[in-house]
């Protein structure tokens, strides 16, 4: 990022405590690191789990709300057992979903829906798709390397320049819009009466997203300013996962959704050195219609 001392010299006054931040700041000042390295210190106290803070994202709630699915499919399946004799031939799903990619620090709770079409009892296929939007945090490591050694010297000059205190630390807040497509097939276990098992063993598709840094300070802005000159950044990339869950039947007609899908993908690739892994969780309704495909042929 050439000229980006002599920008910071017009921008700003040579005092370092221009810098100076409150404690309402999204960038906190912490011991400046040889690599720049940059650690998000987050001021605002979220709920866990569907508001969850940041600075927990590496904590993923997902592996609370699959104990919660497991525990609420054992209370369930005991007094259920003996085989479903009405199963359609279409179904379709609108419900509450969550993304959580803890590489960047995104949670993104939103929305979901599904259709599907079973040519057999124990088979389908179908169409997936969420929107979803949340912010994420990005920091200098998560850059191309060459790009963080750029920026590491670019930092340390206005360090020693007396622009920046030394202690200074880089991190840009960002605002998220998440859309997914994906496609693929779907397995059924229909063992028991008014409780449907499904695995989706492999399915693929496209994520859509569209960020907008929210940078804090004149430094993150004039950087932010160069990285992403429009002010947003738009990507699409294709990204393959596997997921399950099961449906809890009430009727022939109506069911509960509650399902579990890993992807991974890897969005902004000029600008992020690495992909990331999303786990999306999803419930809601579900509809079932069409004809019984359970009836044996006459």
């Amino acid at each position: 990022m050439p000229g980006l001392i002599s920008l910071v010299r017009s921008h700003v006054g040579a005092s370092s405590e221009d810098f100076a931040v409150g404690e309402n700041a999204r960038i906190r000042i912490q011991g400046l690191a040889n690599s720049q390295a940059i650690r998000y210190v987050p001021t605002k106290k979220w709920k866990r789990c569907f508001m969850y803070m940041p600075q927990y994202a590496q904590r993923s709630c997902v592996p609370r709300m699959m104990s919660i699915m497991l525990l609420a499919f054992l209370l369930l399946a005991s007094p259920v057992f003996g085989q479903q004799t009405y199963v359609t031939q279409f179904d379709a799903y609108s419900g509450f979903a969550y993304l959580d990619s803890p590489h960047v620090s995104l949670s993104e709770p939103g929305w979901a829906a599904q259709v599907g079409f079973r040519p057999k009892t124990w088979y389908s296929v179908g169409f997936d798709y969420s929107l979803s939007a949340g912010d994420l945090t990005l920091t200098p490591n998560l850059l191309p390397t060459a790009l963080q050694q750029q920026l590491g010297a670019e930092l340390g000059g206005l360090a020693a320049a007396g622009q920046i205190p030394p202690t200074y630390k880089l991190a840009v807040q960002a605002h998220s819009r998440t859309q997914t497509f994906a496609v693929g097939p779907q397995l059924a276990y229909r063992h028991f009466k008014q409780v449907t098992l499904f695995l989706r063993p492999v399915f693929a598709g496209a994520i859509h997203e569209t960020a907008t840094p929210q940078p804090a300070d004149p430094i993150a802005t004039l950087i932010v300013g160069q990285l992403v000159p429009a002010g947003h950044k738009t990507d699409t990339a294709p990204f393959i996962g596997f997921g399950g869950g099961f449906d809890i039947l009430f009727g022939k007609h109506f069911a509960l959704r509650t399902q579990c899908d890993l992807v991974y993908d890897h969005l902004f690739n000029d600008i992020l050195q690495d992909g990331r892994f999303t786990t999306r969780f999803s419930i809601g309704p579900a509809f079932n219609f069409g004809k019984n495909i359970a009836e044996p042929t006459k």
